[in-house]
């Protein structure tokens, strides 16, 4: 089916980011369809922390708010889908769905997130989110003075521990093998009594996501209150590639300050271009997104 109505723009993706995006065009009378999958990637996360007006909330009750004011606006549109794969036009580009709906729009603004990549450890995938988390700024308080594990090493073990370390001293790196660290690193770390684990997780044994203990490739455990976790991860949709958006070296969507990518007309925002993984980020980077795309579409000159 193909949808008659050329959009001024396209997000795909309608949780924080391109929410705001959506609401910074629809206040400025945008045409905006907002396609998504309805599968956000902290969906199992209890609490959302370090959002002002909402620290503490529910992920899904501030995504329920964010829609519920978004579509008070009369030119944005919502459509619940997953949106598989799109093409460059003559006006623009066109989108289509799982269910072979196309959708045409000048401008395309992809806030798809990232998709986390779970070790095959028994348990991990049921605490991620709870009891295994990823940022201290995100929820590091809730677990303050808390007997904590961090499963990482090398640069990035070294970077968190510092973090962690000012909301708990009692940490262990879990580095799942030999410890990759200059002498001069090992030594601040002994200074602060970071213990090093030299072993790998085989399990992770938890109550519905509370961790209780980690148990080591040797059979031996250690319990734990919280770990944080360095996983890698994969973008959620592979559209913008198709597109020819290039990623850095990371794995992020390339974009510039104004949040353009590679390819003229095409915009990202929040997880998906951000190492800055937050909700408060990702509102910002939707909004000024959002503000861009529609001085684009004033000045029809990007």
């Amino acid at each position: 089916m193909q949808s008659d109505q050329l959009y001024d723009v396209i997000i795909i993706g309608g949780s924080y980011a391109g929410l705001s995006a959506a609401m910074a065009l629809g206040r400025s009378l945008r045409d905006v369809l907002i396609i998504d999958s309805g599968q956000p990637c902290n969906a199992q996360t209890p609490h959302s922390h370090n959002f002002l007006t909402q620290d503490g909330a529910r992920p899904a009750d501030i995504n329920t708010i964010a829609l519920d004011q978004v579509l008070a606006y009369s030119t944005v549109k919502y459509h619940q889908a997953w949106a598989t794969h799109a093409e460059k036009v003559e006006e623009g580009f066109q989108v289509f769905t799982e269910a072979e709906e196309g959708f045409r729009a000048r401008k395309l603004i992809f806030a798809t997130g990232i998709r986390d990549q779970f070790p095959e450890i028994p348990g991990f995938k049921e605490s991620w989110g709870k009891t295994i988390v990823h940022c201290p700024y995100c929820h590091g308080y809730e677990f303050r003075g808390k007997k904590t594990a961090l499963l990482a090493n090398g640069p990035k073990a070294f970077h968190l521990a510092g973090l962690i370390h000012n909301l708990s001293q009692d940490l262990a790196i879990i580095t799942g093998g030999k410890a990759d660290f200059s002498p001069e690193q090992l030594n601040i770390l002994s200074k602060k009594n970071i213990r090093l684990i030299e072993k790998s997780v085989s399990c992770i044994s938890n109550e519905k996501g509370i961790l209780k203990k980690l148990v080591l490739e040797d059979q031996t455990s250690e319990e734990f209150e919280v770990a944080y976790a360095a996983v890698p991860f994969y973008q959620h949709s592979a559209i913008p590639e198709s597109l020819g958006c290039l990623l850095d070296e990371h794995g992020y969507i390339q974009t510039n300050q104004m949040r353009e990518t590679t390819v003229p007309g095409i915009y990202a925002c929040g997880d998906n271009s951000s190492m800055i993984r937050s909700v408060a980020n990702a509102v910002y980077t939707g909004n000024f997104a959002g503000a861009i795309v529609n001085m684009a579409l004033v000045e029809g000159s990007r």
